[in-house]
């Protein structure tokens, strides 16, 4: 029997994290996420969570490495091979991977292993498939990334950027796709992750406790719910979690369609050359990240608000000139540098300021808003639950 999940939609508060994560499950090549903040404020959680709400997939059937059957240049070389001899591959629907990464791993495990042995006395290459080859297509979730080894955070990172495991031994290799969603966490209380593995994560937040009174409650009350009966509380929001996943399969089917416009790539440059970030990740990845929300609030362009958003969970692990400040005082240089570009550019009072307050709900227009409908890091989630509200509407 599968044990019973959290639901994603079930946690309180926490929205910049659940945000970083579905940019992330809308467009992997973002570069993964880093989540740092201290025990117990819900990050293993959320990211197990987000696994149920992703999406099934389609794969080829007892292929060890998720292999999609009508993209022929990702192939791994047992189905291309099936296919260069005419056979059809069979095809399943799969729910997206989630492996999880212990820090005990070796590096076999991790990469996969070739017997050697098998090779030299048979010429057969015989290849044991690793913890890459099973993420191919899903989340690699590396708790504790800060422990890890650093040899294999270099492995993890190289493979998540390229898209390919490459396994080399004694002048025999072999290789396989290995595209997956990288998602790192780690309590910066048992030390932080070097710079030059810190850079290669495309997005990066801290997580704090919930402060509010009200929604400690509320998440109390909710725990204490789903542990008395999980079936039940799992139950009572698969409709708002289904209502997601189509929202995440359909931002993805058309984020490569979203237009960028010359303006938008003029802001992420100068907000990168502002906060000083070293080499260009930060600007592309930025627009990657606000392409991604811009799907996934199904805005035909990417939109100023949408690259201030995005440079949220870009820029703080980048700011060269504060690299040994707190994360409240990076987010509050960051707001700073917000204002100050948008009084620069006169839009203080702009209808689209990602600063903009709405009281209820009555205040908003008929039909699903676009991303001005909302603020701050509460944007995605007010046009999920505006949607939701249309949605229902439109049953009863």
């Amino acid at each position: 029997m599968k044990p019973y999940i959290f639901p994603f939609l079930a946690l309180v508060g926490q929205e910049k994290l659940k945000t970083g994560l579905l940019l992330n499950a809308v467009d992997p090549v973002i570069g993964g996420i880093l989540i740092s903040g201290h025990k117990g404020t819900g990050k293993s959680t959320a990211v197990r969570a987000l696994a149920k709400v992703l999406p099934e997939i389609a794969v080829v059937a007892d292929c060890p490495y998720n292999c999609a059957p009508d993209d022929i240049e990702n192939l791994c070389p047992g189905c291309l091979e099936s296919l260069n001899r005419g056979e059809t591959l069979q095809t399943i629907q799969r729910p997206m991977p989630l492996v999880e990464l212990p820090l005990s791993a070796t590096e076999d495990r991790v990469i996969g292993t070739l017997h050697m042995e098998r090779i030299l006395k048979t010429g057969e290459r015989r290849f044991e498939p690793g913890l890459l080859a099973s993420a191919n297509r899903g989340i690699l979730y590396v708790d504790e990334v800060n422990l890890l080894d650093d040899h294999l955070v270099d492995i993890l990172l190289d493979a998540a950027a390229s898209g390919v495991n490459l396994v080399e031994r004694e002048s025999i290799s072999f290789s396989h796709p290995s595209r997956f969603m990288l998602i790192g966490t780690m309590n910066p209380e048992e030390g932080e992750l070097r710079p030059q593995f810190l850079d290669r994560f495309g997005l990066s937040l801290a997580v704090t406790s919930v402060a509010d009174p009200l929604l400690r409650h509320r998440l109390v009350k909710r725990r204490i719910s789903f542990d008395r009966d999980p079936r039940a509380f799992c139950s009572a929001f698969s409709d708002d979690e289904t209502l997601l996943s189509s929202q995440i399969r359909l931002a993805r089917q058309g984020v490569a369609e979203i237009t960028i416009p010359s303006l938008m790539i003029e802001l992420a440059v100068t907000l990168a050359s502002r906060v000083q970030a070293q080499g260009h990740r930060a600007e592309i990845t930025i627009i990657k990240a606000a392409r991604a929300l811009a799907a996934l609030l199904e805005c035909s362009e990417i939109e100023e608000q949408h690259v201030i958003e995005a440079a949220r969970y870009v820029l703080p692990h980048r700011m060269t000139t504060l690299s040994l400040a707190s994360a409240e005082q990076i987010e509050q240089t960051l707001e700073d540098l917000f204002r100050q570009l948008r009084a620069e550019d006169g839009a203080a009072e702009s209808t689209n300021t990602v600063s903009a307050e709405i009281d209820s709900w009555d205040d908003l227009p008929e039909g699903v808003p676009g991303a001005t409908a909302a603020s701050n890091v509460s944007m995605l989630f007010n046009f999920l639950a505006e949607k939701k509200k249309l949605f229902t509407s439109r049953i009863n």
